[in-house]
């Protein structure tokens, strides 16, 4: 990552002037904070992720030239590629119920947030993806991935997708599935939540996803959860 010292280093990528405009107010106004860079659309982004690898990146989704799912899995496969640590990238979008943003949390995007966000709330986000955790607007997690699903043609449940899982594995996937936070899953299976977050850590590694968010995301466009 950016040489900052203790500062998180985030880029912003949208293609509205006066919104760039205000975050950078925001994000300069913060001692932990620092602007690395801006770009004005997904090809931008790209080259600005290559470039200055800033440890999160505001995405605007909507944009011109390249847009920002195809910009976020570009950046992700690009820092798999050469084996360096992707930025966490927080989706912005303008509506609760885009598809734009489970599209972006396939691709690897760390949570997604509304663009009229309160400022404490962006901030508090950007520290928090930044400590390794997913942040998602304020609402139902799953409408919006319940919301995505019926678009996709109806079929019934494929279990065997689990079939990789262990038992155990295969209760935390379903746990993490329905949103139960760490301290939850421990509570419901008796067990440590050092022991859960192992189980999650192979559940995610067998599945081949790379955020509880895509767990979710999994999870329902396969109907896993019965709806």
């Amino acid at each position: 990552m950016a040489d900052a010292g203790a500062r998180i280093t985030v880029a912003l990528v949208d293609d509205q002037p006066l919104f760039r405009a205000g975050i950078r107010m925001l994000i300069e106004s913060q001692e932990d904070l620092e602007l690395s860079g801006e770009a004005g659309d997904g090809e931008e982004a790209v080259t600005l992720a290559i470039e200055r690898r800033p440890d999160v990146m505001l995405m605007d989704l909507r944009m011109p030239i390249m847009d920002g799912v195809e910009a976020t899995r570009r950046i992700v496969q690009h820092a798999a590629e050469a084996g360096t640590d992707k930025p966490k990238v927080i989706a912005l979008t303008t509506f609760n119920r885009d598809q734009a943003v489970v599209q972006a949390v396939q691709a690897g995007a760390s949570g997604y947030l509304l663009k009229s966000a309160e400022p404490e709330f962006l901030l508090a986000a950007i520290r928090t993806v930044h400590s390794g955790y997913s942040v998602i607007a304020p609402g139902s997690i799953h409408s919006l991935f319940e919301h995505a699903a019926r678009n996709v043609p109806a079929i019934g449940p494929d279990l065997s997708v689990l079939n990789v899982l262990s038992v155990r594995e295969r209760d935390v996937f379903l746990l993490a599935a329905k949103g139960l936070s760490n301290g939850e899953m421990a509570e419901s299976l008796f067990v440590s939540e050092a022991t859960i977050k192992t189980h999650l850590r192979s559940v995610l590694d067998k599945l081949e996803l790379r955020t509880r968010l895509q767990l979710v995301a999994f999870a329902h466009e396969r109907r896993l959860l019965g709806t």
